[in-house]
C-alpha cells in the first residue's frame, strides 16, 4: 500500500492553552476506511484538522504524499488530496444551488468547463443526488446536505476523506445513506477517517484508532479494538450493543463466538445458542 499520511512527533496546542495533542507519531496508507474514537476532548477533532492544513503543528510534522503542511505553497494540493467533512453541513454549502455548489471546488482549480461538468456529474450520481442539481441547498433534508457537502469534496477527486460526526445530526434514513456512501467510496479506492462516538459505525471501519488525553493509545483492526468491552467501557464510550449483549451471555457461562458485530451474526449465533440449550433440556 501506498503512504498517504505520515505523522511525525506531533504536538499540538492552542494559544494560550495546554497541549492538545502529545508526540502522536501514525502512518496511514491509501484506501484504508478508519475510524478514530475516543471520549470528548481527546484531541480526535484538533488531530483530523492537521490533516489538510486547516492547523499546523506546534512542533512536529504533518506530510500529505510527501508534502508537509508547514509549507503554505503546499495547502492548496493538500486540500485536494484530503477532503475535510464537518458535523454541520451548513458549514459548508457555499453555492445558491445543488449544481453551483458542487462546482465550487473544482472551479476553485481552475480546471476547463468540461472537466468541472464530467466531475460535477459524477460526483452527483456517486451521491445519489443526480435530479437535484437545481435545487437551492436550503431546501434539502439534513441527509441530503451532508451527501451535497461530499458530493462537492468528491468533486475534487480526493484520496482521502476525514469525517468529523458527519452523521450526529442526522434522522436514521439520513444516517443510513451517508454510511452506505463511505462504504461504496471505500471500495472504489477512496480512504476514509471517520471520528465517531458511534461504535456500531466505527464497526464497519478496517482499522480503528482510539485516542484518551491528546494521544493514541490503541490502533488495530475493529474486531480487536472492539470486543474489548470492559476497557471500552473504562474509556466512557458504549460498546456495540450486539457485541456487549454476547460479551453479557460470554459473563455468565454461555459459550459464545467474539468479535460479532451484525444483527445477522448476532441472530445466528443465539440461535445456535437456544438449539444447544434446548437440546440439554431433554438430556
Amino acid at each position: 500500500m501506498q503512504e498517504l499520511i505520515r505523522v511525525s512527533n506531533l504536538n499540538y496546542h492552542y494559544t494560550d492553552a495546554p497541549a492538545v495533542l502529545h508526540n502522536i507519531n501514525l502512518l496511514i496508507n491509501e484506501g484504508e476506511y478508519i475510524a478514530l474514537i475516543g471520549p470528548n476532548g481527546c484531541g480526535k477533532t484538533t488531530l483530523i484538522r492537521h490533516f489538510n492544513a486547516l492547523l499546523q503543528p506546534s512542533s512536529g510534522d504533518v506530510s500529505i504524499c510527501g508534502l508537509n503542511t508547514r509549507s503554505t505553497k503546499n495547502i492548496l494540493e493538500i486540500r485536494r488530496l484530503v477532503g475535510m467533512i464537518f458535523q454541520n453541513p451548513d458549514n459548508q454549502i457555499v453555492g445558491m444551488s445543488v449544481e453551483e455548489d458542487v462546482a465550487f471546488g473544482p472551479g476553485n482549480l481552475g480546471l476547463p468547463a468540461q472537466e468541472m461538468r464530467r466531475r460535477v456529474q459524477a460526483a452527483l450520481e456517486m451521491t445519489g443526488l443526480q435530479g437535484l442539481e437545481k435545487r437551492p441547498p436550503h431546501t434539502l433534508s439534513g441527509g441530503q446536505k451532508q451527501l451535497l457537502a461530499l458530493a462537492g469534496m468528491l468533486a475534487m477527486e480526493p484520496k482521502m476523506i476525514a469525517l468529523d460526526e458527519p452523521t450526529a445530526s442526522l434522522d436514521p434514513d439520513g444516517k443510513n445513506k451517508v454510511l452506505s456512501l463511505l462504504k461504496d467510496l471505500n471500495s472504489r479506492g477512496i480512504g476514509i477517517i471517520h471520528v465517531t462516538h458511534n461504535m456500531e459505525e466505527a464497526a464497519l471501519a478496517d482499522r480503528v484508532l482510539v485516542m484518551e488525553k491528546g494521544e493514541i493509545i490503541a490502533d488495530g483492526s475493529a474486531a480487536n479494538i472492539l470486543s474489548r468491552v470492559e476497557w471500552l467501557k473504562s474509556l466512557g464510550l458504549a460498546p456495540p450493543r450486539i457485541t456487549e449483549l454476547l460479551w453479557t451471555l460470554q459473563q455468565q457461562g454461555e459459550v459464545l463466538a467474539g468479535n460479532i458485530f451484525t444483527v445477522e451474526a448476532a441472530a445466528k449465533e443465539i440461535g445456535a445458542l437456544l438449539k444447544r440449550l434446548r437440546g440439554f433440556e431433554h438430556v
